[in-house]
C-alpha cells in the first residue's frame, strides 16, 4: 500500500489501483455527510479533482493520484457516506483506476513514511 501527502491510500490489485482516504483524514474531516464520485469510464489526469467529500466540518476534494481511467466506483458511499468514517481503510474505498503508467506509484510514501508525515 502507498500513501499520498493528501492522505489518500493506494492499493494495487493486479493492473488496477484502489483509492481511498486514510483513517487520519477521516478523523480530521469529522462526520462525512456527502460523497460525490466520478463516473465509471472517466479518463483523469494526476491531480484532477475526482471526488467531493462534505463533512459537518468542511468540504474537501480528492485528487486523482495517477493518470488513467476510472473503472469502478463505490456506489455504496453515495447512499451511506458515513461508511467513510466507519471503515476508511477497507470497505469505504472511493474508486478503482486503471493507471496509464503504474510507475507513477513510485513517488508515493510507504506506511512508515506516511506515519512520519502525520507523526
Amino acid at each position: 500500500m502507498k500513501y499520498t501527502e493528501e492522505h489518500e491510500w493506494l492499493r494495487v490489485e493486479g493492473d488496477i489501483v484502489v483509492v481511498g482516504i486514510t483513517e487520519h483524514a477521516s478523523t480530521q474531516l469529522g462526520d462525512i455527510v456527502f460523497v460525490e464520485l466520478p463516473e465509471e469510464g472517466d479518463t483523469v489526469s494526476k491531480d484532477d479533482e475526482v471526488v467531493v467529500i462534505e463533512s459537518v466540518k468542511a468540504a474537501s476534494d480528492i485528487l486523482a493520484p495517477l493518470d488513467g481511467e476510472i473503472v469502478e466506483i463505490n456506489d455504496a458511499l453515495t447512499d451511506e457516506p458515513s461508511k467513510v468514517n466507519e471503515d476508511p481503510m477497507g470497505d469505504a474505498w472511493f474508486f478503482k483506476i486503471k493507471p496509464s503508467d503504474l510507475s507513477q506509484m513510485d513517488e508515493y510514501m510507504d506506511e512508515a513514511g506516511y506515519k512520519a508525515l502525520i507523526g
